[in-house]
């Protein structure tokens, strides 16, 4: 036979085969009136997970009844939910015909990360990279080093084990574990851990809306955390959770001279019992980055339980976010955010206002807004460029051979209010006052939760900057 001609049927039979396979997976098999009866649900790729962890992220159940419509709209909402466990690189979910040729079952074909990371630290110790950029002229003596393990699905039922040591600028320690179910209905879960830290070169008040630093050799701040945490999820996208901690700080005298109100009344130790609840709704598309869904957040803590406390406060939080797709790769999101705390004069330790973390109007990344209350509104319009996996047959550990890459246009307007009772104690030039900030950047999204933003801002004082931001979420 022609050496040629028996290739092409090789070529054929394999094609066919595809065909056939390509088929077989994505079959459904509905009745004359076009509904889908699901058959067996079974889960592929976890090596350790365990099934039930997966298997109670879905509302799709075996003998439910459905349009062939409305079972590909259930089946995409429950791979958004399973990806959102955090565990995994990637999620398929699959339909095949049963052997009856009556039912129709759901293949979920997940691929799991690498749950082991051990990471040498280094970073900044100042709140963001543009102040150390910006305002600590790139200092590298104010950087952190260390390790950090992340030890997750330790034993296959999404728990996770954390510890992290740091040296240098500001030596920290802590070591957590969470275990997110520990009843058979796989509602209640629990944290618990402990953190220490030590500074010399402290923060010690905010003036003007900067920071200001006091330089030293000796230790002049001492903190140790302990707390434990118990959560409750009784549906799909809400949660519950009970915080109790354990807080102790001492300072040094200097400290305290160049601020008596830093813990109030010039003194050097503080220490307190503090409850906090929280409550959230979580239904988007993806927690890594978002495009579709909402979140909602409340939240109370009362700092100070004991007749012996040295703070005594209460504090009320709460925040709403909308992500609605537009269209044709158009995406929009808006949000609102506040805070307000009793009674109003209150240690400098404990006044927060916009300037840490997310909670900040852009364009004002190199100020600290003071204040006892506060409100923040955050809008983003962006546009998609690409979005694609790409797998490196490659590379043997399968954990790290899918890249996953996509990139966003964004631009987005901010406005914000810090109200300070006491202005006179940080000179505040921006406290009591409306902000405003808006710019355009590229959001780039990669594997393990990694989210780097460039952005052109220009805020209410008419101050011109470009702000980098990496985060990735643990």
């Amino acid at each position: 036979m022609n050496p040629f001609k028996r290739c092409q049927e090789i070529y054929f039979l394999l094609f066919l085969c595809m065909i056939s396979h390509l088929a077989s997976s994505q079959t459904i098999v509905a009745d004359s009136g076009g509904h889908v009866v699901v058959g067996d649900i079974v889960v592929e790729g976890n090596h350790r997970t365990r099934t039930g962890i997966i298997m109670r992220e879905m509302a799709i159940r075996k003998g439910d009844t459905l349009s062939a419509e409305a079972l590909k709209e259930k089946m995409e909402i429950d791979r958004r939910k399973v990806i959102n466990t955090n565990l995994f690189i990637t999620v398929d979910l699959l339909t095949r015909a049963n052997a009856d040729s009556i039912h129709t079952d759901i293949r979920i074909v997940v691929k799991e990360r690498w749950y082991l990371i051990i990471l040498p630290v280094f970073q900044l110790a100042d709140r963001n990279f543009n102040e150390w950029w910006y305002e600590r002229k790139r200092d590298l003596s104010r950087t952190t080093y260390g390790v950090y393990m992340s030890y997750g699905n330790v034993t296959g039922r999404a728990d996770k084990l954390r510890f992290l040591a740091e040296f240098g600028f500001i030596p920290k320690f802590e070591i957590a574990y969470t275990l997110p179910y520990i009843d058979k209905a796989q509602k209640t879960g629990i944290t618990v851990g402990t953190s220490y830290s030590i500074n010399k070169t402290t923060a010690f008040r905010t003036w003007r809306d900067k920071l200001q630093y006091f330089n030293s050799e000796d230790i002049n701040r001492e903190r140790l955390v302990s707390y434990i945490s118990i959560t409750r999820r009784n549906k799909y996208y809400t949660f519950h959770s009970a915080d109790l901690r354990w807080s102790q700080t001492s300072i040094s005298d200097t400290i305290a001279a160049l601020n008596p109100n830093y813990l109030l009344k010039g003194r050097t130790r503080q220490r307190y019992l503090q409850l906090t609840y929280t409550f959230s709704y979580d239904k988007r598309d993806n927690a890594q980055y978002p495009l579709l869904g909402q979140t909602l957040g409340l939240q109370v803590s009362k700092t100070g339980l004991l007749p012996s406390d040295d703070v005594n406060m209460l504090s009320m939080y709460g925040s709403y976010r909308k992500f609605i797709p537009l269209g044709k790769k158009w995406y929009f999101n808006t949000g609102l955010r506040g805070r307000l705390s009793f009674p109003k004069r209150q240690p400098y330790i404990q006044t927060i206002g916009l300037g840490y973390r997310n909670d900040l109007v852009r364009g004002y990344e190199l100020y600290v807004v003071d204040g006892q209350d506060y409100a923040l509104l955050k809008n983003e319009l962006k546009y998609k460029l690409f979005s694609f996996q790409k797998h490196f047959s490659f590379i043997p550990v399968r954990q790290f051979n899918t890249l996953p890459l996509a990139a966003y246009i964004n631009t987005f307007a901010d406005a914000g209010y810090v109200k300070n009772s006491y202005p006179e104690f940080s000179s505040t030039k921006l406290g009591n006052s409306m902000l405003y900030g808006a710019g355009a950047g590229i959001d780039v999204v990669t594997f393990y939760n990694i989210v780097a933003r460039f952005n052109l801002t220009v805020n209410g004082n008419g101050e011109k900057r470009f702000f980098f931001n990496i985060a990735r979420e643990f």
